[in-house]
Formats: structure tokens, C-alpha cells, sequence
């Protein structure tokens, strides 16, 4: 009876561990795309279907748009292909969903791999509660959760659960032992994430530590050489298997993937403190951040050099004199596994980050190890042997286990909170490494997202101090100031951004865009197909590229671009819709043109005008809108559509009696009556109206601007002096000066105006954007 209850114990300690971990999780599974989701998931056209799962495994170019990013990891490529189909797009849901199972599953195999591990050091019930609290421990620790909530890591997740696949049937299974079968999780695992093939040296030290009884200092001696050289020929085949995959992982791997860091020697010597960060997060996982702002150390003469090396030494002789002792060993083996799966990020290749809080997914399971165990053999077991554990010290034991339990889960379901969103995963970052420029910068983009440009502008300028060549940036800047209205300060970032990312192809991509906004089409030609020469796989790229042909009609090219990219995505209705449009010689406007005319309605017709309108198709806009109120006399958006396509061909004349048509029939027409304004205001420019009477500073101000938009910059910054004469604290003047004087690149006059500008009102935005342009622009040129 008794055993019997024991069972249902140890059942039900399990169910509560997988319990708790659900619950932990339960508020992550909507959590959105984030960061490397984006150029890998998001954007990632290969993905989209299933029927490109071989070709996973063919070309490494294919897990990402980003040539810098593109590695071999085809398990990973064909898990987000299924869970696309099962989505049917991009529903986080399904991509967390499935990755969530997989965890759940690694948890159930740690305990198994635990339990047997103990196995040999322990005949008792401990066991069980060792290997329960270690799994326990790893499932719900909140720095795990970075990993779990970040979907391209799911890469991680994959490679660590089939090492622990391959360790479980190494346990349980003779004849996975005796046949190697044991190595094909290994391989699945490699294919998933390099760090798998970790699995060969740490086979070793399990079968060294537990099956031969040996630990590593005493290989040397002479009574342990039989069982040593045991050791050495059962690892020698998972070895050479190990050793296999990485070189033909290697040879898979784009030559245009870079790690992303620079000096290996001052990365390196970096991580020993990075090392113990880790560590310390174990205990007190209260700083985890999604993109640290770490740098590397400046010379070895860093004093957090020397703690880092003290730290790493005194942990590698704890891990080596553990080792001789046999009641000892899993704390060595724990820690072992723990510096060994570092070695990938924590070592002589330097990484782009010099830590990331996802990297301690798979070494975490042998700290877990350690730390459970440790606190077992030294705490628990000298106060059972001696029956020094009363009932009450019974209960507050377990009272202190699910305290710490019940604490990390809900450190782990708070971060999930952070993921939910863009803005709340960067707003996190920017609190935690606030001298992080990307994160800075992943901020702004949520402000712009928004509206809110002056506020993303202060982030972006902000992430410039700590990022002043990062080329995403610049796009971002670009970005910002088109939505603005400064297109010579956009064309300005964006050009800094192909200047600082001249080998990365969407900085060609986003200028492009922006040419084909300005319908500078053969511009925009030239800079997408530089973006498709470097990322030639890229969807997106083909497709804006497609668009651009055919609104500009180049009939031959798009036929070529259209061939070409079927052969990549031969299922693509866009790409065959390109095609069609090649072959007939007539894009989707024209097309809309012909349906219109076959059956003409006033809406159709308005709709038609717009899209001419945005096409820069100005006369034929003024037409169909014409046509529309023939159709429909009182047809209010009809007769702003003539009087804003008169404007743009500049007929200004032309404009006023429709325009005031619009007005006279919907009093409050807000659109009508600023287009109307704006053709009366260029009519008065035309005729040299620029000089507006009166001597008010504001009288001048408004002169200033009159000549800014005339692009007279000199006579704008004349204007502004004139209206300080009167008023000599006007800070709008400044602002205008700054502004003109950027647009003639004289950045030392501007500067001298931005700053004395906000001696006067600190508070004026507009005026510091436009120091800020003339500073940054400054230090570009230098």
C-alpha cells in the first residue's frame, strides 16, 4: 500500500511540474513576431509553402532575406513551413503553439535523462526528487522564457531537444547503443542549430563520470587507462559523426553569412564576465533584457576581466576535483555541461552581441543540475542522515520549494508580458540597456508606427550616440523624414545608409522604395536590382521591383523578372499576375481603365481618377474626375480630384473654380478648402506676391516660409532676420534659419541658429529635429 502511494506521489509531483509550466506559459501564445522573426518568418517567401521543404535542405539561402543571416538550418526552415500551412499565414498562435509541445516534451526527457544519470549515484527515493526539481527548476525559470517566447530561436529549443533525445535512447535502448542509432536525433539536432554536435564530448564525460567510474584527472593514472581507452574507442564513431556534421553543416552555409562580431581577442576575453552574468542570472533572473547593451572590455586590464577569469577558473577546479568523487560527480557533470555548451557563443568566435539572455537555453539544463543537486547532497542529506529533518522542518522545506517555484513562474509569466508586443518587448529594452542603440532605435519604429515622428525622431537620434554607423538607422531616418515632408533630408539618410550598409541589400531596397514614391523609376530600377543581385531570393525585393516594371511599362524586363522569379516561387498568383500583364502589355491601371469604360459609374470614375492620380497620371486624374460629374453634377470628391490634379500640373487657374465648386456644395470640405488655400497661396507666389505687407515678425515669418517652399532658402533666412529685428526672441525664426541653412549643407550656420534657437524654447521639437539634421550631417561629412 504504501508503494503504491508513492507512486501516486511521484505521479502527481510530475503532473503538478507540467502543470505549473502551462500555467506559466499560458499567456504567451499570441505573444507577436519579433526582431530576426521578421528577415526569417515574416519576410521569408520560401516559408510560405510546404512544397519547399527539400529545398531547405538544399540552399542555406533560404532560411533568411538577409544574406548576413542566412545559415543552414533546414529542420528549423521546414518546422515554420508546417506551422505556416497550419496557420495559413502568419498566426502567432500556431508558430508558439507547436514550439510549446516540443518544450514540454524536452522537460519529460531532462527527467528522464536525470534519472538515470542519478541512477548510478544514488539508490534511494532522491532521485526522483532530484531529477524532479531539476527539471522543475529549468521549465519555469524566467530566463528561459526568452527563449520560448522568441520564435526564430525556436532553433535552440529543436537542437536541445534532440541532444536530449539522443541522450535518453543512449540510456534506455541497447539497441539504439549498440547500433548508433542514438545519432540520428544528434543529426536532426544539427540541422536545427550547430550546438548539437556538442553531444560527442558530452557522451564522453557521461560515460567517463558514470558508466567506467572515472573522473577526468584520474584518466592519467595508470589503473584507469583500460577503462579510459574504453571511453575513447565507444565515442570514437559519435565523434567522427559530430566532427562530420559540422563540416558539412559549414560547407551548407551561405558564404554570405557573417557572425557578425569583429576582434576575436577582445571578445573573448569578454566572456569570462559574460560567463558569470549567466550565472548570477540563475539565481536572480531580474535583468533579462532581449537585446543587452554589453560591450566588449577594453583591454585585459579591465578589473571585470580578472573576476571573470577567477570566476571561470574557480568553477572549472570545482568541476575537476567533483569529478574524483563519485557521490560528487552529477555537480560536476553539471557543470561541465554547462561551460561546454557555451563554448559556441562564449569563446573565440566573436558574435554580433556579446551576450544574449537566449543563449543560456542549453546550458541551463546542466546548471540546473548542479545547483539541485549541490543543495541535495549538501543541505538535505546531512540533515536526513543525521534525523535532523523534524516535521516542521519538513514542511518549511517544502514550503521554501514552492515559494521558489511559484516565484520563478511568475517571473516566467511576466516576461511573457514583455513579448507581447513590438512596443512592449523595446520599451523593456530600453529600460533594462538604455545604451543599446538597436533597442533605442526598435522603439522609435513603434513611435512612427504611430504617428507620434517626433517622438521616434528623439529615439532615433538618441540610438545615434551609441550606433553612429548602423545602416538600419539611416533607413529608419529616411523613413521618418519622407513621412514628414523632408524629402532632401530622407534622400540624405538614405543615401548615409547605403554608404554605411553597402553590402547589406535592403538598405538598396528601402532607397529604392523611396525613388519609386517619387516615380524616379529607373533610379528605383537600379538600386532594387542591386538588392536582388545581393539577396537574390528575396521575395519582397522581386515583387517592388515587378510593381516598378509595370507601372513604368517596361514590358521586356518584366517579363524576364516575372520568368525568373516563377522558377523560385512557381505558385505565386503576384508573380503570375506580373507575368500576364507582360504578355498583354497592360498593367492593372490600364486594365481598371478598360472594365471603367466598358461600364462607367461616377464611383468607378472617381476611383479610376485617384488611381491616376497616384500613378502621377495628373491629366488623365482631371479627366475621369471631369467625367464623374457629368455623370453625378453634385459629386463632392469629384470636383476636389480636378482642382488637386490642376495643382499638381501646376494649371493653378484651372483649380479655383472647381475647388470652389466642392466648397460651395460641402461647406466643411477640409480637403477642398486646403487645396484651395494652397492654389491661391502658389498664385500670389507666382505673381511676386512673396513680400507681404506689414512689419510684424510674424509678418516676416510668414514671408520666410513663403520663400522656403519656393526653395529660396537665402531669401528665407533674410526673412528671419528681419522679423528678429523686431522680435529678437523668436525662436520660429531660428528654427527657419536652422532649416534653410540646412538645405544649402551650410551645417556650422545652422548648428550656430538651432542652438541659439533653444536657448529661447528649449521645448521647440521642429527646431531641434532640424539641429540635429545639421550635427549629424556634419559629422558624416568630416
Amino acid at each position: 500500500m504504501e508503494k503504491v502511494n508513492n507512486i501516486n506521489l511521484k505521479s502527481a509531483i510530475i503532473w503538478v511540474i507540467f502543470a505549473i509550466t502551462i500555467i506559466a506559459y499560458s499567456n504567451h501564445f499570441n505573444n507577436e513576431f519579433h526582431f530576426d522573426d521578421n528577415h526569417t518568418i515574416v519576410n521569408n517567401a520560401f516559408i510560405r509553402s510546404i512544397k519547399n521543404i527539400p529545398l531547405f535542405f538544399k540552399d542555406g539561402s533560404t532560411s533568411s532575406v538577409l544574406p548576413q543571416n542566412q545559415s543552414y538550418r533546414p529542420v528549423v526552415s521546414t518546422t515554420l513551413a508546417i506551422d505556416y500551412w497550419m496557420a495559413k499565414g502568419y498566426t502567432p498562435f500556431y508558430y508558439h503553439l507547436s514550439m510549446f509541445l516540443i518544450f514540454l516534451l524536452q522537460g519529460l526527457l531532462i527527467f528522464l535523462f536525470m534519472y538515470k544519470l542519478l541512477d548510478s549515484v544514488s539508490s534511494n527515493d532522491s532521485k526522483f526528487y532530484i531529477a524532479a526539481a531539476t527539471t522543475c527548476w529549468y521549465l519555469v525559470h524566467p530566463a528561459i522564457a526568452e527563449t520560448v517566447n522568441y520564435v526564430i530561436a525556436r532553433s535552440d529549443i529543436l537542437s536541445t531537444f534532440f541532444v536530449m533525445v539522443a541522450f535518453v535512447l543512449f540510456q534506455y535502448s541497447k539497441t539504439c547503443r549498440k547500433y548508433f542509432l542514438y545519432l540520428i536525433p544528434v543529426a536532426l539536432g544539427a540541422l536545427a542549430k550547430p550546438p548539437s554536435v556538442l553531444f560527442a564530448p558530452l557522451l564522453f564525460l557521461y560515460i567517463l563520470f558514470f558508466d567506467e567510474n572515472v573522473g577526468l584527472t584520474q584518466i592519467f593514472e595508470k589503473r584507469n587507462w583500460t577503462k579510459t581507452f574504453k571511453v575513447i574507442k565507444g565515442v570514437l564513431i559519435p565523434f567522427f559523426f559530430c566532427v562530420f556534421l559540422y563540416i558539412f553543416i559549414d560547407k551548407m552555409t551561405p558564404a554570405t553569412w557573417v557572425p557578425g562580431g569583429t576582434s576575436r581577442i577582445d571578445y573573448l576575453i569578454t566572456q569570462p564576465f559574460v560567463i558569470l552574468h549567466y550565472c548570477i542570472t540563475f539565481f536572480l533572473p531580474f535583468e533579462l533584457s532581449a537585446d543587452s547593451d554589453w560591450t566588449i572590455l577594453p583591454s585585459v586590464w579591465d578589473i571585470r576581466f580578472f573576476v571573470g577569469v577567477f570566476f571561470l577558473l574557480t568553477l572549472i577546479f570545482i568541476g575537476l576535483w567533483f569529478a574524483n568523487d563519485k557521490s560528487k560527480r552529477p555537480i560536476s557533470f553539471g557543470i561541465f555541461w554547462f561551460l561546454l555548451t557555451l563554448v559556441p557563443t562564449s569563446s573565440v568566435i566573436p558574435l554580433a552581441e556579446v551576450l544574449n539572455d537566449h543563449r543560456m537555453f542549453f546550458p541551463f539544463i546542466g546548471l540546473s543540475l548542479s545547483v539541485t543537486y549541490s543543495i541535495y547532497l549538501f543541505i538535505i542529506k546531512p540533515m536526513v542522515d543525521h534525523n535532523l529533518f523534524s516535521n516542521n522542518r519538513k514542511y518549511f522545506l517544502v514550503f521554501t520549494i514552492a515559494l521558489l517555484t511559484f516565484g520563478y513562474a511568475y517571473g516566467t509569466h511576466q516576461r511573457n508580458k514583455v513579448w507581447r508586443s513590438e512596443e512592449s518587448l523595446w520599451l523593456d529594452v530600453t529600460k533594462k540597456s538604455p545604451k543599446n542603440g538597436r533597442g533605442l532605435m526598435n522603439y522609435g519604429l513603434e513611435k512612427m508606427s504611430k504617428g507620434k515622428y517626433n517622438e521616434a525622431n528623439d529615439y532615433f537620434h538618441r540610438a545615434l550616440v551609441y550606433n553612429p554607423y548602423y545602416h538600419y538607422l539611416f533607413i529608419n531616418l529616411g523613413i521618418l523624414y519622407d513621412a514628414i515632408g523632408k524629402p532632401d533630408s530622407s534622400d540624405y539618410y538614405y543615401k548615409k545608409a547605403i554608404e554605411y550598409g553597402a553590402n547589406f541589400a535592403n538598405a538598396h531596397y528601402y532607397y529604392g522604395k523611396y525613388l519609386k514614391s517619387k516615380k524616379n523609376y529607373q533610379n528605383a530600377i537600379n538600386e532594387i536590382n542591386k538588392a536582388i543581385s545581393m539577396s537574390p531570393g528575396s521575395f519582397d525585393y522581386r515583387i517592388e521591383l515587378l510593381d516598378i516594371y509595370d507601372k513604368a511599362r517596361n514590358w521586356q524586363e518584366l517579363n524576364v523578372l516575372a520568368q525568373s522569379s516563377l522558377q523560385l516561387f512557381p505558385d505565386n498568383p503576384d508573380i503570375k499576375n506580373y507575368l500576364y500583364h507582360a504578355t498583354i502589355k497592360k498593367n492593372t491601371l490600364d486594365l481598371n481603365a478598360e472594365n471603367v469604360a466598358k461600364n462607367p459609374t461616377p464611383e468607378k470614375l472617381l476611383d479610376l481618377s485617384l488611381q491616376y492620380y497616384n500613378d502621377g497620371k495628373f491629366q488623365d486624374c482631371v479627366d475621369q474626375a471631369t467625367k464623374a460629374t457629368l455623370l453625378k453634377p453634385d459629386y463632392v470628391d469629384a470636383y476636389n480630384n480636378i482642382g488637386a490634379g490642376y495643382i499638381a500640373l501646376n494649371e493653378l487657374d484651372k483649380a479655383i473654380p472647381p475647388l470652389e465648386k466642392a466648397i460651395s456644395l460641402k461647406s466643411d470640405y477640409t480637403l477642398a478648402i486646403n487645396n484651395l488655400n494652397f492654389a491661391k497661396s502658389k498664385i500670389s507666389n507666382k505673381k511676386g506676391n512673396a513680400n507681404i505687407t506689414g512689419r510684424s515678425a510674424e509678418n516676416y515669418i510668414e514671408q520666410s516660409l513663403n520663400y522656403y517652399n519656393q526653395k529660396e532658402y537665402s531669401k528665407c533666412i533674410e526673412s528671419c532676420y528681419k522679423a528678429l529685428e523686431i522680435k529678437p526672441n523668436f525662436d520660429i525664426a531660428y528654427n527657419n534659419i536652422c532649416a534653410s541653412y540646412n538645405q544649402l549643407k551650410q551645417w556650422d550656420k545652422s548648428i550656430t541658429a538651432g542652438k541659439k534657437g533653444l536657448s529661447l524654447n528649449p521645448n521647440n521639437q521642429l527646431l531641434r529635429n532640424n539641429l540635429q539634421v545639421a550635427i549629424d550631417a556634419k559629422a558624416a561629412s568630416k
